[in-house]
């Protein structure tokens, strides 16, 4: 045997083997972030209104291609047949193991951006009521894609390490909270398999980057939309007397509804009841017939949402009533299920599992357990009913950390989600959601 050919075969596979050896998280995410920021880019410079993601999904399509996952397009189907679902899923099996989802966001926002940004969003399109919107990626739907194309290109490089099969989720129409039902209801798990875990992530506008926030239990509210048309009598402003005034009952429900909170609930259990939009009358000595007001209701469990829906029929109708209103012209109080979004709840044992990975991945300091919000996600969908499939929905920083230590320091307000002036600190915002989804993944899938 040629000893000295020999030595020079092995010397020359062991770089080979070291660079495999060294393949983590966190270098492919380092190792993906140029070409990822470019993609990033494109869809925040062109975003798509919720149930229009045409050209994202196709972006992410190809990508997911690319990466060697078998892909799906147009999955999902909404109420309105007419329409067609831009939901893409991309299935990468691995042996025998368990199922795990990973979800993005797709769609944007009709807000005009004000970031100053040389990608900034200059798009205007028709919304679904046909007037000329600005949109714009203020939720920062933009780097969840980015994230998830990188998670979805490492876990593909690092298939030596896990087992089972990954299903990575695409979901337009989150902003309207019908997109996770609209994929659901097209068949999810039907065509691609229930999964025994479901994983979701969202960036932060309150969390410096390079951080991870996660919420044990409720973490997002169960989001209600309620319409209540208020009939009165109408009449001339000189006459009260002979009308029946919609507009003052109008406004002692608004003041009535607050005590179901303060007087009805337990304060253990949060709740919020806000008449965001108010319309009556036409001209100043003109009492009007009818008061429509839109309300927007949070609560967390079940029980509570049912109890809150039930007292603000009954306060509008008993109001009403007391004024003298007669019986068929009782308020309508109407709860839009086309508009509902449960609460999300991430699973307590799943996301203790978790955040020790996280703690060793990203370092102990970079981990916080934050508070739950009341704003609505409807990822929450993936783990119905009833929670019965382990869930957790994790945020990323996406603070420039010195303009965090700044609001820290001096209570200086940094632009929340959806405002026009949002622009999260891309690469870093991005890296940490590849690192903390891709452990995440590779700890439910380990060998």
């Amino acid at each position: 045997m040629n000893i000295g050919f020999l030595s020079i075969l092995l010397l020359s596979a062991l770089p080979a083997v070291s660079l495999f050896a060294q393949q983590t998280p966190q270098s492919l995410a380092d190792a993906e972030l140029p070409s990822l920021l470019a993609i990033y880019k494109d869809i925040h410079a062109h975003p798509e209104l919720s149930m229009h993601e045409e050209r994202s999904a196709a972006i992410v399509a190809k990508e997911l291609k690319a990466a060697g996952y078998q892909v799906t397009e147009r999955v999902g189907k909404y109420d309105k047949a007419s329409v067609t679902c831009f939901g893409v899923v991309g299935v990468m099996k691995n042996g025998a193991g368990p199922i795990v989802l990973v979800r993005t966001d797709l769609d944007a926002l009709p807000v005009h951006e004000e970031t100053g940004l040389p990608y900034a969003s200059t798009v205007t399109t028709k919304n679904d009521e046909g007037r000329e919107v600005p949109v714009m990626h203020a939720c920062g739907h933009d780097t969840h894609i980015a994230a998830f194309i990188g998670t979805a290109r490492a876990l593909a490089k690092l298939k030596d390490q896990w087992h089972g099969t990954i299903g990575f989720v695409a979901q337009p129409a989150e902003e309207t909270g019908n997109g996770a039902r609209a994929l659901l209801k097209g068949g999810l798990y039907d065509r691609f398999g229930k999964p025994d875990f479901a994983l979701g992530f969202h960036d932060k506008a309150d969390l410096q980057t390079g951080h991870i926030g996660v919420t044990e239990g409720y973490t997002s509210a169960n989001v209600d939309s309620v319409d209540v048309t208020v009939r009165g009598v109408g009449g001339h402003g000189g006459y009260p007397h002979k009308t029946k005034d919609p507009i003052v009952l109008a406004a002692e429900m608004i003041n009535a509804w607050q005590t179901i909170a303060s007087r009805e609930n337990n304060p253990l259990d949060p709740i919020v009841v806000t008449v965001g939009s108010i319309h009556g009358g036409t001209k100043r000595n003109i009492i009007p017939d009818e008061v429509t007001m839109q309300l927007t209701v949070r609560t967390y469990k079940k029980q509570v949402r049912e109890k809150v829906l039930a007292a603000i029929e009954r306060i509008a109708k008993d109001i009403a009533a007391a004024g003298g209103v007669l019986p068929e012209r009782a308020p309508i109080v109407t709860v839009r299920k086309d508009e509902f979004c449960s609460a999300t709840y991430n699973n307590p044992e799943l996301t203790k599992r978790l955040v020790a990975v996280w703690r060793k991945s990203l370092g102990n300091e970079n981990v916080e357990i934050v508070d739950p919000t009341m704003g609505g996600e409807d990822f929450s969908e993936y783990s119905l009913p009833d929670h019965s499939i382990p869930a957790v929905d994790f945020h990323f920083g996406a603070v420039d950390p010195a303009k965090f230590t700044d609001y820290k320091q001096t209570g200086k307000e940094l632009p929340s989600l959806h405002s026009s002036k949002f622009a999260p600190l891309p690469e870093p915002t991005i890296r940490t959601g590849i690192v903390a989804m891709t452990t995440a993944v590779l700890e439910l899938m380990k060998k």
